[in-house]
């Protein structure tokens, strides 16, 4: 395909479609499917919802360390190769989930190969992609982009329950293997890795534009970029991973565990399958806006509103399920979806600016063990205490004071750019 720089439309836009895409069904199948399938599988096979979540939290791990090899790759080769791998391996993985015949099945699928082929398709792959497009207009690419997440957390959830209640939980796994690669195949080929391999400049600018002030960012930028070994000799590196880790236990806690915790106090299946989605409405809806904002102002103290929203939600959920108030609870389940919409975009964009865009998918590969260490726990430990105590509710709370502290350590880190000091 050929790729002038006089193009009219700038290509980094075909590569936020394409990550909009990929995102839609490797974060969906990953994590917005799985709410679903929990009773009908655990009452069929008689496991407990913490060895069925088991899968999720070992997920997370796999996740880490996948990425964490891949992470220089991309880097050097795009993200091209690494999104068709994966997704010849998640969707034949997800399509084999039919076929689940023990505990051990379901781990080593769920846990392991899934999870490979959606690390090789999803965040790190095209956000690092979007890194390397975008500069001036990052936050509003990855925000764009990051819709596609939310729009699967809308879609998914009840149009899985609606397979697993109509053709049975295993066909479901069939459909859902069959449309990630009639999803994923298109886009992959979209996906390039860097504007510069084909003379073309960050956000589209023209040489004159980089020529100017106009390109004094990304010049800046580029430059000033840290190696992997150069981040980790930062304390802000070890900052942002504790404080994004504390951020996203809550999302996937409550990915996992909605419809049990909403069906356990005693609403329809498919109305708590509707909770992740409508979670998922502001969560797509405000992305755009929180694009704009991260553009126009700090990132770090927007990300601590976010990480402050969620908190006080996951509260007022715990407190309006008890009293069975439900206009509470759907208002607060929108109002964490306005927290969550801002966690990619956020993310992304704090880990650029702080460490540049040259080795950012390495400097990003090095974090996820770190962060998906904490967030592996989450959903474990919170079926373990209703597995222990017959309900969520105090392991929700913690997830929600996970979320404050990770605003406090939000606005306490500084704007400017770390400098390696051990």
């Amino acid at each position: 395909m050929s790729m002038s720089a006089d193009r009219k439309i700038f290509y980094g836009y075909w590569i936020i479609l394409a990550a909009f895409v990929t995102q839609f069904a490797s974060i969906g199948l990953q994590n917005y499917v799985i709410g679903p399938f929990t009773i009908p599988m655990t009452e069929e096979f008689g496991w407990t919802r913490a060895e069925f979540t088991s899968a999720r939290s070992i997920g997370q791990m796999v996740a880490a360390f996948t990425g964490f090899f891949i992470g220089a790759g991309v880097d050097r080769y795009g993200g091209r190769p690494f999104i068709l791998v994966g997704m010849a391996i998640l969707s034949t993985s997800v399509y084999a989930l039919g076929s689940v015949q023990s505990l051990t099945h379901w781990i080593v699928i769920n846990g392991f190969i899934v999870t490979i082929g959606a690390a090789m398709i999803g965040n790190l792959v095209v956000n690092v992609t979007l890194g390397k497009w975008f500069v001036n207009y990052r936050g509003r690419a990855v925000a764009l982009a990051a819709m596609g997440v939310s729009l699967s957390g809308v879609l998914l959830p009840p149009i899985t329950t609606w397979l697993v209640d109509t053709l049975g939980w295993r066909v479901a796994w069939h459909v859902l293997g069959i449309g990630a690669a009639l999803l994923i195949a298109p886009a992959a080929l979209v996906i390039r890795r860097s504007p510069e391999d084909y003379n073309m400049n960050p956000d589209g600018h023209s040489a004159e534009q980089m020529a100017s002030e106009m390109g004094d960012r990304a010049r800046l930028d580029y430059a000033s970029s840290m190696t992997r070994r150069q981040a980790m000799r930062t304390g802000r590196f070890y900052a942002l991973v504790l404080a994004f880790g504390l951020f996203q236990i809550s999302i996937t806690v409550m990915l996992l565990q909605t419809v049990p915790f909403m069906t356990d106090a005693g609403y329809p299946r498919l109305l708590a399958a509707s909770m992740i989605s409508l979670t998922s409405i502001p969560a797509f809806i405000s992305k755009p806006f929180w694009g704009m904002l991260i553009d126009r102002y700090s990132a770090r103290p927007l990300a601590a509103i976010g990480a402050g929203i969620t908190g006080f939600s996951l509260i007022i959920i715990v407190l309006a399920v008890q009293v069975q108030n439900n206009v509470l609870v759907y208002s607060a389940f929108l109002m964490m979806g306005l927290g969550w919409g801002g966690l990619i975009p956020l993310q992304e964009v704090i880990w650029a600016s702080y460490f540049g865009r040259r080795y950012l998918g390495s400097v990003r590969a090095t974090a996820l063990p770190f962060t998906f260490a904490m967030t592996a726990l989450g959903p474990v430990l919170a079926a373990a205490h209703y597995d222990h105590f017959g309900n969520y509710d105090n392991a929700f709370l913690m997830m929600a004071a996970c979320n404050l502290a990770a605003a406090l350590m939000l606005l306490l880190i500084s704007d400017s750019r770390p400098e390696p000091r051990f």
